[in-house]
């Protein structure tokens, strides 16, 4: 995970949430590639995938800080999205809230255009993403505006409460 997410984390006093609303990111990650390949983790075996961007989600909501993340996504799920659902159970362990909202049920709701982060409801931290789900540009860009945040909070919590817990969600 990049560090300008990670600093904004070690910041956060609140909350931090994360939407995505892609089908599909960085398809040559090399977990991606191994999860095409048949590799699934084991939930009995933590070992085999904590990873550290864990730790972070750990140590941050263990101060309190709640973290959420929303998928948008269309259904049937694209492979990739399928494998962020098969692995979630890690995020959920760690101590984030994840929920999932398929497109049909957003139909009308006004969402942002890019995905992104929003940190105690007064950083936005944008994802720059080509048509293909690779990083662009400066790839993310950090934002300190009351105004956008406060926007990208509105849409999030119209889209949350619509969403589909992660223990009760079933990918169509």
């Amino acid at each position: 995970m990049a560090t300008a997410v990670r600093e904004c984390l070690a910041k956060a006093q609140r909350s931090a949430m994360h939407l995505e609303m892609r089908d599909s990111y960085m398809r040559d990650d090399p977990e991606f590639i191994r999860w095409q390949e048949g590799h699934r983790y084991d939930p009995a075996d933590r070992e085999s995938w904590w990873r550290s961007w864990l730790d972070v989600v750990a140590e941050t909501t263990g101060r309190g800080v709640v973290m959420r993340r929303l998928r948008v996504v269309s259904e049937p799920l694209s492979d990739y999205v399928r494998y962020e659902y098969d692995g979630t159970f890690t995020n959920v362990a760690a101590g984030e809230d994840v929920r999932w909202l398929p497109r049909s049920r957003a139909r009308d709701l006004l969402l942002p255009a890019l995905d992104g982060w929003v940190m105690d409801e007064e950083t936005v931290i944008l994802h720059h993403f080509s048509g293909e789900g690779q990083w662009t540009g400066a790839r993310m860009e950090v934002v300190h505006d009351p105004t956008l945040a406060a926007q990208y909070v509105s849409a999030y919590e119209a889209a949350w409460e619509r969403a589909i817990p992660h223990a009760e969600y079933r990918p169509a």
